[in-house]
């Protein structure tokens, strides 16, 4: 960054910057002063090191953010202020296609100023990268991320080839979500998910309502029972399995949880004395205590005791560091390397972390399970197609049999809302014991 670059920051960048974040919408009113303090904070910074990249600077900067006593969401949010400013502020008028009006350069008003008119040319790859750090400013799981910067990528293509300004609009939306269905023959589920990505796209990066989308073609979606095995099924399929797959797989089934939950579950999150297992960040961000199953429990201590000790052997080799959830690392520089940070199944990899500046044994890959659960299953001869999800099915419709009320099974699963823990109520046997079907009487 030039000397009189830094020298003029202070006066003329701050209300630009103000009304750039007000013209995006990129956060909420209220928020807007604090990133700017952030960005003013870390050009006070760069300053004194003028010869570095913005990028080592603001490095430098989060580490120092991280040995204080600043909170973890504070530090994400400077690390967010300054890559918007950097990213995109800066940046902004050379990607765009068609160069927004110039900003003032006198202090923001205290009402946002009107977002600019629909039908702006958009750069697809500028575009793009704006929804990917919206999406993360939002605390977007990784997976909707990418789930949704791949319908958005879809959709642009679709409105214009790769690398031309194009200005999607509603019926563009129309056309696109009406193509899925009648051409690709998507499933309900699946439009949806598109739906949400392209509503995304067009409220909160290109500034456009969709309105009314009644006359779009929409994937109808029945209702659609679980699959479910029953409890000869599962003994089954546990018997034609041993080790860390059998350990795992007990786990889906006798706690309910899902793959990912459990391939992320950290050595911390095991309550042996309480019998339980506490899921971090599940689905939605949301954190929940359910059961941990007696009959799994020496099996896990054991597992749990060579975990251990390969943790050692790692330190010993001067690795072992666990990855850590957002800026944690920067806070605590040496909780990587504490045990119950590890993860529970670790993988038989190392990983090397650029950004991090250490190696990594990351977690188990979901695949791993998937496929040990496949050949059980064909093992077992069992014909329903049973994938590790079904065992969280049976979980919830075996403890509906048992008498569990609906409200604690929903806190058990981590269900937003109890309608979607009422579909295991359809299949519980409806019908009393001891009616017979018509032609059992012939």
């Amino acid at each position: 960054m030039a000397h009189n670059e830094i020298a003029g920051a202070r006066n003329a960048w701050r209300g630009d910057f103000t009304v750039w974040l007000h013209r995006k919408r990129i956060a909420p009113q209220h928020r807007i002063p604090y990133l700017v303090r952030w960005v003013e904070r870390f050009l006070r910074l760069s300053a004194s090191r003028p010869h570095e990249t913005w990028s080592d600077t603001l490095r430098v900067f989060l580490e120092d953010l991280g040995r204080g006593e600043t909170p973890d969401w504070q530090i994400r949010q400077a690390a967010d202020a300054v890559n918007l400013y950097h990213g995109q502020f800066r940046g902004a008028s050379a990607e765009d296609c068609a160069a927004p009006p110039a900003p003032p350069t006198q202090p923001a008003p205290l009402t946002p100023p009107a977002p600019p008119p629909p039908g702006e040319l958009r750069d697809q790859s500028a575009t793009l990268r704006e929804m990917q750090d919206l999406l993360r400013l939002r605390h977007y799981s990784p997976r909707t991320q990418r789930a949704y910067l791949g319908w958005a990528r879809r959709y642009l293509r679709y409105v214009g080839s790769n690398g031309e300004c194009i200005a999607p609009g509603p019926a563009d939306a129309k056309a696109f979500l009406s193509h899925l269905a009648t051409r690709r023959n998507v499933a309900a589920s699946t439009q949806n998910q598109a739906f949400n990505a392209i509503l995304f796209l067009h409220r909160h990066v290109l500034r456009v309502e969709l309105g009314d989308m009644a006359s779009t073609v929409r994937a109808r979606r029945g209702r659609k029972l679980p699959v479910v095995l029953s409890e000869d099924e599962v003994r089954a399929v546990l018997a034609e399995l041993q080790g860390t797959p059998r350990i795992m797989i007990e786990l889906l089934y006798g706690s309910g949880l899902r793959l990912s939950e459990l391939v992320l579950l950290r050595v911390k999150d095991i309550d042996f004395s309480n019998g339980t297992i506490t899921v971090r960040s599940g689905k939605g961000d949301k954190d929940r205590v359910t059961l941990l199953p007696r009959r799994t429990q020496p099996a896990l201590r054991k597992h749990l005791d060579r975990v251990r000790a390969l943790h050692e052997r790692d330190l010993a080799a001067g690795a072992g560091v666990a990855p850590l959830p957002g800026a944690l690392r920067l806070k605590y520089p040496n909780a990587g390397t504490e045990w119950g940070w590890q993860f529970v199944f670790p993988s038989s990899k190392f990983v090397p972390d650029r950004k991090a500046l250490a190696i990594h044994r990351w977690h188990v890959a979901p695949a791993t399970l998937q496929k040990a659960m496949k050949t059980a299953v064909r093992k077992a001869e069992i014909t329903k197609p049973a994938s590790p999800h079904v065992l969280r099915h049976s979980f919830a419709t075996q403890m509906l049999g048992r008498g569990i009320d609906i409200r604690r099974l929903q806190e058990l699963l981590g269900h937003k809302s109890v309608e979607t823990t009422m579909i295991y109520t359809h299949v519980i046997p409806a019908l009393p014991p001891g009616i017979s079907s018509p032609l059992d009487e012939l």
